[in-house]
């Protein structure tokens, strides 16, 4: 896609931005993985302790994207703890490929390098080679694949 002809902004969230941060986490995960829309108004109210910033892509008045970044204790490949962590990353589908998922990471960058921050790690699905293309082209270096495992345990355990 070429570039925009509407500059695109990138904003930390603000309260008036809530519908359309939930709006574009809804595109990115089902509703059951999106995480309850309370995790937003905590957010505004500094309670979120699992978001430390959302950052939203603008084209005027429309949201096209969305960056969320934790401060995890560890992550692989990295020595230091905290760690400036993308739990979700997203574009429009008629906005990918013109940069503004570069620009969403960009802005991340930004944001940790203000607060001290010396790296900005991530991850995706083993099968997702669109994210893992994207992470690549943008500087990330691979650290590490895995394959995760669940074992119920007791009376308690899950039916599959």
């Amino acid at each position: 896609m070429a570039r925009p002809k509407t500059p695109i902004r990138y904003q930390e969230a603000q309260p008036p931005d809530a519908q359309a941060w939930r709006y574009l986490r809804r595109a990115l995960w089902p509703a059951e993985q999106a995480g309850d829309d309370q995790d937003i108004d905590r957010y505004f109210q500094g309670l979120n302790p699992h978001i430390a910033v959302a950052l939203l892509a603008w084209a005027g008045e429309h949201p096209i994207g969305f960056i969320e970044i934790s401060l995890r204790s560890y992550a692989e490949g990295s020595e230091l703890s905290p760690v400036p962590y993308i739990e979700g990353w997203y574009v429009a589908s008629n906005y990918r490929f013109a940069g503004v998922g570069r620009g969403l990471v960009q802005a991340a960058s930004r944001w940790a390098l203000r607060r001290g921050f010396t790296e900005l790690a991530s991850d995706t699905t083993l099968d997702n080679s669109e994210s893992i293309a994207a992470h690549k082209a943008l500087g990330f270096a691979e650290v590490e694949r895995q394959v995760n495992f669940l074992m119920p345990l007791g009376n308690g355990a899950r039916q599959r």
